[in-house]
């Protein structure tokens, strides 16, 4: 399709078809999860531990905005090792890009105290986003908590997570978007909730 006919066709059947699986989405989310994750970073807060934020990718930039959010609005200290582009690429020249934010969170003496929230859309596997899987395997033996907001079948994130919301698929070929703006609606509600206790 070149770009006159792409810039000439009516997308109003593709955007209606999207916006009713964001409806189905909405409908059908766990919501028993999204309140077991208020109640978790509700507890971090009083406690005054950290909250670590992972993501790759487009999770990476929303992990940079919850960050803000998470520190300004809800008042948890909070941090992502993909704010900080130059330890991210020393770290993955020196030491891997399996184990940058395993590295990272060593270096940020994560403890029983703290919490890491994978955002991700498939949750990482043996195959696929192993730093994240390592980093959720420290985090493990470091006893913090861990609770990530996922898609497809909740990979490692699911199986490690001690809250793990699971983004519904309901279009194969719309996944990663739907994982990706639902991080940003979960992470958004979870903060505003906070703000009100």
């Amino acid at each position: 399709m070149n770009e006159r006919v792409c810039l000439m066709k009516d997308w109003t059947s593709y955007i209606t078809q999207y916006l009713e699986e964001t409806n189905k989405i909405s409908a059908t989310i766990d919501k028993k999860s999204i309140n077991s994750m208020i109640k978790e970073l509700e507890t971090l807060r009083q406690s005054r531990g950290r909250l670590f934020i992972l993501g790759v990718g487009g999770s990476a930039g929303n992990a940079s905005h919850a960050v803000n959010d998470f520190r300004k609005i809800a008042n948890i200290e909070t941090y992502a090792p993909t704010d900080n582009i130059s330890e991210l690429t020393a770290r993955v020249n020196d030491e891997s890009w399996e184990v940058v934010f395993t590295s990272w969170l060593k270096t940020s003496r994560l403890s029983d105290k703290d919490c890491v929230l994978v955002f991700s859309v498939g949750g990482g596997s043996a195959t696929t986003s192993l730093n994240l899987v390592r980093a959720m395997e420290f985090a493990k033996k470091q006893k913090a908590k861990i609770i990530s907001v996922v898609s497809r079948n909740g990979g490692a994130a699911k199986e490690m997570s001690d809250v793990c919301v699971l983004v519904p698929v309901v279009n194969d070929k719309h996944i990663t978007p739907h994982a990706e703006g639902w991080q940003g609606v979960v992470w958004h509600m979870v903060v505003n909730a906070l703000c009100q206790t």
